[in-house]
C-alpha cells in the first residue's frame, strides 16, 4: 500500500507548480500589509486594487483592523497563476553530512586527535550578536549547543563590531583553524564590502590558504559566500553542528590535521 504522502506527491506536476490553499493548484495565496490609510471601504478597495496590481485574482480582504493614526492592517486573499518548474532549480549550498555533537566529538577524537581552534565575531559596524552568540556560545540556540560546548573545539567568540584586523589577528595568534564571520545588518549592502575586505585581508596577511574562512547572516548564502572569496556561507536557521560538521570534515579533506 502506498504511503499517503507518496500518494498525494504523485499528483503533483512538479514542472508547474502552483500555491496550495484547499485544493491542488488553486493558486491561493495569503498575505499581509499595512496601507497608511484610514480603516474603511475605501481601504479596503486600495487593498484589492494593490493586490490585484501584484497579479493575483479574485482578491478578498477576510480581515483588516484600524491601527490608529491613519494605518490599516489587512489581510487579503488572492489566487496566482503563475507556475514554478520544481525539477529545474538548481540551488548551490554546503553539501555535507550534518553530524550532531556528540558524533563530532568523536570525528575529532578518531579523525583530527587533536584540539580544533575557531575564532568568530560580528565584524565592522555590527553590533548584533545574536547569530554569533548562536553558533559559539556554550548555551546556543533553541536546544542546539554551541560550539563551546563541544569537547576538542576551542571555541573563541569575540563579541560584535571587531574590526577585521583584529579578528584576523587573534586567528594568527591562537593558530585558529576556522575564523567565522557574523553579518546581521546588511543595509546599502554594507555587508558586502565588508566581507570583501575581510577576504582581501586575509590574503594580504599570507592565511587565506591555511584557514577556513565561513561568514553566516539572514542574507548570506554558500553561493554568494563562495563567489566573495569564503569556503562557506550559512543562512538563518544554521545551528552550531551544522557549522561544526563543516569545518572537522574539512580539515580532514583539505589534510590539515
Amino acid at each position: 500500500m502506498s504511503h499517503p504522502n507518496t500518494t498525494a506527491t504523485r499528483q503533483v506536476d512538479i514542472t508547474r507548480v502552483k500555491p496550495y490553499g484547499d485544493t491542488l493548484n488553486d493558486g491561493m495565496i495569503q498575505m499581509s500589509f499595512t496601507l497608511p490609510v484610514p480603516d474603511g471601504e475605501e481601504a479596503k478597495e486600495a487593498a484589492r486594487i494593490l493586490v490585484r496590481k501584484m497579479g493575483l485574482d479574485e482578491p478578498a480582504v477576510v480581515y483588516h483592523k484600524d491601527l490608529g493614526i491613519g494605518y490599516t492592517y489587512f489581510v487579503v486573499y488572492g489566487k496566482c497563476q503563475h507556475t514554478v518548474d520544481f525539477s529545474s532549480i538548481k540551488v548551490t549550498k554546503v553539501e555535507v553530512e550534518v553530524m550532531d555533537r556528540l558524533e563530532c566529538e568523536k570525528y575529532i577524537e578518531e579523525n583530527i586527535k587533536r584540539p580544533v581552534v575557531m575564532v568568530g565575531a560580528s565584524t565592522g559596524t555590527d553590533a548584533h550578536t545574536v547569530g554569533i552568540d548562536a553558533i559559539m556560545n556554550m548555551k546556543g540556540f533553541h536546544g542546539h549547543f554551541g560550539l563551546e560546548r563541544y569537547h576538542g573545539i576551542e571555541a573563541i567568540n569575540m563579541g560584535s563590531q571587531v574590526p577585521n584586523e583584529e579578528l584576523i589577528a587573534k586567528a594568527i595568534e591562537v593558530h585558529a583553524d576556522a575564523i567565522l564571520v557574523s553579518q546581521t545588518v546588511t543595509q546599502k549592502d554594507v555587508h558586502i564590502a565588508n566581507l570583501t575586505n575581510m577576504v582581501e585581508l586575509c590574503e594580504a596577511e599570507g592565511i587565506r590558504d591555511k584557514v577556513l574562512l565561513l561568514c553566516g547572516g539572514p542574507r548570506i548564502s554558500h553561493e554568494l559566500a563562495q563567489e566573495l572569496g569564503f569556503d562557506a556561507g550559512f543562512g538563518s536557521e544554521t545551528h552550531a553542528e551544522d557549522v561544526a560538521s563543516y569545518v572537522l570534515t574539512e580539515l580532514v579533506a583539505r589534510k590539515r590535521v
